[in-house]
């Protein structure tokens, strides 16, 4: 039974791409030097003069993809417990070529508390 379906299978042809969807080439030495976003989040974010500002919570993308993606940080608090969540564009962060250090110019922890708190949607 099991070589029914497949010489059945067999028989029908290889399977072709949806009209419309195209695959493209990534060049993997880019990807290689990438920031893999589990290993960001949970990171220490400072600002210029090296004082501790917040913590990443998350990354974003946009749905409609207007833009990149999002930072969510946590500001404030005592070991996760009692900080408040604010939504800055991702690409504000300034990131060390080992993605170890986590940069927000310009930022204070008192600047960040004054954004709107960012909620995670209901599921």
């Amino acid at each position: 039974m099991i070589w029914t379906a497949l010489a059945v299978t067999l028989a029908a042809g290889p399977a072709l791409p949806q009209a419309g969807v195209q695959l493209v080439k990534v060049d993997l030495s880019v990807v290689a030097k990438g920031y893999r976003m589990s290993k960001l989040i949970g990171s220490s974010v400072t600002n210029d003069k090296s004082e501790k500002i917040g913590t990443v919570d998350d990354v974003v993308a946009d749905k409609d993809k207007k833009q990149l993606s999002f930072a969510v940080l946590q500001v404030g608090g005592f070991l996760g417990l009692g900080g408040r969540l604010v939504a800055i564009p991702y690409d504000s962060l300034v990131i060390d070529d080992t993605g170890q250090k986590i940069t927000l110019p310009g930022a204070t922890r008192d600047e960040l508390k004054k954004l709107s708190e960012f909620n995670y949607p209901a599921s």
